[in-house]
């Protein structure tokens, strides 16, 4: 039982954390400064724990938010990316695109991840609310003490691939495009998924 509980959170969490490896990849890949790598990690864990705190109190029967009004969330990502896109570019700056979300600011960054964090996983819920109802007490135990090392090890594997040369250039090339597509895209697809466009127009219509 213990065998089969870790193998089906480790599942969960990577089906539903594929959105976060470019969000990671892109910040890790502009950071050099111990505390912002903190603070990247930081608000990795504390939007992670929102999101299974609202899914596991969704599970025990206190819904209390739509699923239409949990796609809203992508419009953080998509102002991210606007924001982006047309703040004037600076030259020889290793964390243009950290002072670009968060003004260069460590909790300014921490609170910039943790919302993002958020955002991206608004869809999460719809999975783990299913999963979530159906574990008891120890195996809900499990499940936490697993997501918090798969947040590690998502967290980890990230700044190791954004540490090649390669990717990291790549991304410091074209981030004035990159990072606008991936942020709006990302905004699009959550609102998409959870019918936030459908019911926005029904309620102009």
């Amino acid at each position: 039982m213990l065998i089969s509980t870790i193998f089906s959170a480790i599942a969960a969490y990577i089906a539903t954390s594929i959105d976060y490896v470019i969000i990671l990849l892109i910040l890790f890949s502009q950071t050099k400064k111990s505390g912002q790598l903190k603070s990247i990690v930081i608000g990795q864990y504390l939007g992670t724990a929102l999101l299974v705190g609202v899914s596991l109190l969704a599970a025990s029967g206190l819904t209390f938010v739509p699923e239409h009004w949990v796609g809203l969330l992508g419009l953080i990502p998509i102002y991210l990316g606007i924001k982006v896109w047309f703040k004037e570019e600076e030259e020889n700056d290793e964390e243009d695109i950290l002072s670009r979300l968060s003004s260069g600011k460590s909790n300014r960054l921490f609170v910039t991840v943790t919302v993002i964090t958020l955002a991206a996983g608004g869809d999460n819920i719809g999975v783990y609310i299913p999963y979530f109802s159906t574990l008891n007490l120890s195996e809900t135990v499990v499940m936490l003490i697993v997501f918090a090392v798969m947040v590690a090890i998502l967290c980890y594997l990230s700044y190791r691939l954004a540490s090649v040369k390669s990717v990291s250039e790549t991304i410091e090339k074209w981030e004035r495009w990159i990072v606008p597509i991936v942020f709006i895209g990302l905004g699009i697809l959550i609102m998409m998924e959870n019918g936030t466009f459908r019911f926005l127009w029904r309620l102009v219509s």
